[in-house]
């Protein structure tokens, strides 16, 4: 249980500031989380990793010359947000780029994924790289589906030292994805956590018994069974990752050699660890597999979850190299590097928004009317603001409307200041992006921060914006929402009306025109809005309703539709004024 605690929700806070204090010479605080203190050589690729408090050593305690440049540090069990992730990401980025790594969980893939599109749109060449080593969370020919959990330490360990030894971006990505693709974990859990401030545990397990496949978010196992001896969990773990043996050493050309982490998840320390581990060495090596630099700790914990999981990761040659590299961080320690010269850059520049670059005339008219259209979004969405929230009751938890409206108007208002700047429409667009997705939090924020970023990256801050374009740009926004959130139509999201929106905006732009085609597009979004009644949840916090949301439109669908619906007079209007000649029909 969490005992030691101020106000649960200064919790996260607090321990990150307490980290810093306890480690001066290894790393620093920024807004979001922690970089190296020590100086990164010009062009090496900055691996920054992240999560949720709750998890240490994981992610701060990783951060250190030969394994991460920077942690984002979100609240307790929550990840980051995409404006903390990208202040890390830019204090620890030195020319190189950065490759973002983190556990394969909902709202981690969605905010780093939407932090990757923010900085690309500031010109940093980003990759991104997902663990998904949990055998109980997805099926075998499904793991893309699977969550991470202690394979984080040997996947990020690797990419780490693939970075520090200064292979190019596109090297330390693949070393990272060669090293999930051969790494599995199963978990075991023996009575749940506490968060920080609760009177009870997350989930219980009784007495005598044991929870498998247990998450690191505080998820219960799976199933439970009777709890066995040492001996015989250790047989347990070892049968259940080594089901894989054949796909995971076959990522890596069929390797007999494992790096292993026997983890603990907070309240089973190290002498019942070792008891176990001295059974999973004799198995292993009566299955003819040599262990390379094990590590029996805690290295992912659970706050005070009693538990324990076995990660295996095959290894090739190149594997082996990186997983044996030394490293040097406050909690993750191997070999020697010689000590590097202090950081002398000004840190707090990572939190500044960066300055806006003016654009060119036709592109600051376009940014002038993208704001205008943007207070015309925050408008209706602060009309609809109650009938949002109760769709959304529904079936989920009833804060779509206040998040939509929050966010909206937080874009507004960056909007019109960057316009006051001499921005341009990706400037416009991108700032817009980053303060709705910051303010409004949640799924939707970060969809609809990605989609003004992705639009915006089209767009530009320089030339004319034809109707082609401008269509290109909703295709682009409407992808990046897509990508993030791993919805299809028929999921009953957002995407249900986003989809057919672009479309039909798409295939009538030739015979109609842009405003007209525009037009026709909203009315398909209003229709598939609509229709999202007939259909059940299968994405997001409604899916676990299932057929109990049959009858009830999808909020973000409908929020969406109304935006578009909106706009399509200012649209029409505004394209043929004499402020906005970038979106005339090029014909005209």
């Amino acid at each position: 249980m969490t005992l030691l605690v101020n106000d649960p929700a200064d919790f996260a806070a607090e321990a990150l500031a307490g980290f810093g204090a306890a480690h001066p010479d290894a790393i620093r605080v920024v807004h979001g989380g922690v970089v190296r203190a020590s100086a990164t050589p010009h062009g090496q690729v900055a691996t920054v990793l992240g999560g949720g408090t709750g998890h240490y050593p994981a992610f701060a305690g990783w951060v250190g010359p030969g394994f991460a440049h920077g942690a984002a540090c979100g609240n307790i069990f929550s990840s980051p947000s995409a404006s903390q992730i990208c202040s890390v990401a830019r204090a620890a980025e030195n020319g190189g780029g950065v490759v973002l790594g983190f556990g394969n969980y909902a709202g981690d893939v969605l905010h780093f994924g939407q932090a990757a599109e923010q900085l690309r749109a500031e010109g940093l060449d980003v990759r991104v790289l997902a663990v998904t080593d949990d055998v109980a969370s997805g099926p075998a020919d499904e793991t893309a589906l699977r969550r991470g959990i202690a394979g984080d330490l040997t996947v990020l360990k690797i990419l780490g030292a693939a970075a520090e030894a200064g292979l190019g971006i596109a090297a330390v990505h693949r070393a990272g994805t060669r090293a999930n693709a051969a790494t599995r974990s199963l978990g075991l859990a023996f009575d749940g956590c506490t968060l920080p401030g609760a009177d009870r545990p997350l989930f219980t397990v009784g007495a005598g018994r044991m929870g498998v496949g247990l998450g690191i978010h505080g998820e219960p196992g799976i199933e439970q069974r009777p709890l066995p001896t040492a001996d015989e969990v250790a047989d347990l773990l070892v049968d259940g990752v080594l089901a894989e043996r054949g796909a995971a050493a076959g990522a890596v050309g069929g390797s007999e050699r494992v790096a292993l982490v026997l983890n603990g998840l907070g309240a089973t320390k190290y002498e019942e660890l070792y008891v176990v581990h001295r059974r999973v060495s004799e198995r292993l090596a009566a299955e003819g597999l040599t262990v390379v630099a094990p590590v029996v700790d805690e290295q992912i914990t659970s706050l005070g979850m009693a538990g324990l999981s076995l990660t295996l990761t095959f290894l090739d040659s190149e594997l082996e190299r990186l997983w044996a590299a030394p490293a040097v961080t406050p909690a993750f320690r191997r070999g020697h590097l010689t000590p590097r010269p202090p950081r002398t850059d000004d840190l707090a520049a990572a939190r500044r928004t960066p300055p806006v670059t003016p654009g060119d005339e036709p592109s600051r008219a376009l940014g002038a009317l993208i704001a205008e259209a943007l207070g015309t979004v925050r408008d209706t969405v602060a009309t609809h603001e109650r009938r949002l929230g109760e769709i959304d009751a529904v079936a989920g938890d009833g804060d779509h409307g206040i998040g939509m409206r929050r966010g909206a108007e937080a874009a507004a208002e960056a909007a019109d200041r960057a316009v006051v700047l001499g921005a341009g429409a990706r400037a416009v667009l991108t700032r817009a992006g980053s303060a709705w997705s910051e303010s409004a939090g949640g799924t939707s924020g970060a969809l609809w921060g990605a989609a003004l970023t992705a639009l915006g990256s089209v767009l530009g801050d320089s030339g004319r914006v034809g109707p082609e374009r401008a269509v290109t740009g909703a295709r682009a926004a409407v992808d990046a929402v897509v990508r993030l959130g791993g919805a299809s139509p028929g999921d009953k999201t957002l995407v249900d009306a986003a989809v057919p929106f672009v479309d039909r905006l798409a295939s009538d732009l030739g015979d109609l025109g842009p405003h007209a085609a525009w037009a026709e597009g909203a009315a398909a979004a209003r229709r598939a809005a609509d229709a999202t009644a007939s259909i059940p949840a299968r994405r997001g916090r409604a899916r676990a309703h299932g057929d109990n949301s049959l009858g009830t439109p999808d909020a973000g669908a409908v929020s969406f539709s109304l935006i578009v619906t909106a706009l399509t007079p200012r649209f029409q209007q505004e394209t043929h004024s004499r402020h906005a000649p970038d979106l005339q029909e090029e014909n005209h």
